[in-house]
């Protein structure tokens, strides 16, 4: 395991960013802030280099959060269907489409892949067809321009 700030989009072919409670209080203040929210700098900067280089993203769970963030306005990416959520998205320039805990939303333009995971499942039976339908799909891309 290395800091983050040794990561290097150059060494990767994707980014999976996984969600929970931490990622929208750890790796942003959406917990606290909402569309006010700021991304940690150090992640940011990598997810940023990753959309500079057209390498595919997932987003999962409370993550499609910080899409507006990464790709700025016009992204469009998942949450599930929470409204208050889907409106802070909304507010900070995401286009939120409304998904199945099961589904998948993809920004084919920006090769950006979200899930809603446990902001709508119960448990992990209910979310890992979403987040393997994620997975796959991030994988698929990065063979897209071989």
């Amino acid at each position: 395991m290395k800091d983050i700030r040794e990561a290097s989009a150059d060494d990767f072919d994707a980014l999976v960013v996984p969600g929970g409670f931490g990622a929208a209080k750890n790796l942003s203040t959406f917990a606290a802030e909402g569309a006010a929210c700021r991304v940690n700098p150090h992640v940011l900067e990598l997810a940023e280099a990753f959309a500079e280089a057209r390498k595919p993203v997932g987003l999962i769970c409370i993550t499609p959060a910080l899409a507006a963030k990464i790709y700025g306005p016009g992204v469009t990416c998942t949450i599930g269907n929470d409204a208050d959520t889907a409106a802070a998205l909304d507010k900070m320039g995401a286009t939120h489409e409304a998904c199945a805990v099961d589904g998948i939303v993809e920004d084919a333009a920006r090769k950006l892949v979200s899930t809603p995971a446990y902001m709508l499942g119960k448990n992990i039976s209910e979310v890992a067809s979403g987040i393997n339908k994620l997975v796959d799909r991030v994988l698929e891309l990065t063979h897209e321009n071989d």
